[in-house]
């Protein structure tokens, strides 16, 4: 458990990283783990955080259960699977809205939907760095500043792989599923990417950098700064000026390449 005394080195990086320092302003999590040597790791990383106190640590999902009750922390970090009271069933007891801001911990990334159901701010999948977790704790801030939940979930969808070969989408308080095979091609569009299916557009808040990442390469490919296409999805193909060429999908929609990009499109569409 971290100490309520603050030195003066998180003093001096509570004031150049402009976060919360007084008492009144620091969060107060609970983490819960059942493995001993990743609860203390978490712990240690938060220590580094000047505006969160960990006021206790459980190895188990009944002890979480009354922990919870009883201290109701601002921020909770909750293992998923644990013996006797996983993580779903500690929240499913404890209610979703006892705990303000919520953030998975496992050490498996098949639970996804299921933490998207939840409502949980993040989900971090071990082993995790310092970096992974000031992520998480932006947007656990967000969360209790007021952030919609569809757009702290469009960020957390960024940092998991698709469940089954989908895309899941937040569309206002519902998540909308996507098949990665029925993207025609998508495209950046100042702070969002624009995910074209059948004619359809879906507007996702990360960076094309971020969705090429996680496509298949095989499947995809970059041909513009600002556009991916499927390959299978190009039913001809159109030389212009300098290397670029205007593509036609299988939709009637389309797109141009770049010249930057002319060899790889060539490689993709074997010509």
């Amino acid at each position: 458990m971290r100490s309520g005394r603050r030195s003066e080195s998180d003093e001096w990086s509570a004031a150049r990283d402009g976060r919360p320092a007084s008492p009144d302003e620091r969060l107060r999590a609970v983490v819960v783990d059942d493995e001993p040597l990743a609860r203390a790791r978490l712990c240690r990383l938060l220590a580094r955080t000047p505006d969160i106190d960990v006021i206790a640590e459980c190895g188990d999902g009944r002890s979480a259960v009354a922990t919870v009750s009883d201290t109701r922390p601002e921020l909770l970090f909750l293992d998923v699977e644990m013996p006797e009271l996983d993580g779903f069933e500690v929240l499913a007891t404890i209610g979703t809205d006892a705990v303000p801001a919520l953030i998975f911990v496992t050490a498996f990334d098949h639970y996804a939907v299921r933490a998207f159901d939840a409502h949980a701010v993040d989900y971090l999948i071990k082993p995790f760095d310092a970096a992974r977790l000031d992520r998480a704790l932006t947007r656990a801030r967000k969360r209790l500043t007021g952030e919609s939940i569809a757009l702290q979930l469009t960020s957390l969808l960024a940092a998991v792989r698709p469940s089954r070969g989908r895309l899941a989408i937040p569309v206002g308080d519902k998540m909308v599923f996507v098949d990665w095979a029925d993207i025609d091609y998508l495209e950046a569009e100042g702070n969002y990417v624009a995910i074209h299916v059948h004619n359809a557009a879906h507007l996702v808040r990360d960076t094309l950098s971020n969705m090429e990442a996680r496509l298949d390469p095989a499947a995809f490919v970059r041909i513009h700064r600002s556009r991916i296409v499927r390959i299978d999805r190009v039913r001809a193909i159109e030389p212009l000026f300098h290397g670029e060429y205007r593509l036609t999908l299988h939709s009637g929609a389309q797109i141009t390449s770049a010249r930057g990009y002319r060899d790889a499109l060539r490689a993709a569409l074997g010509i």
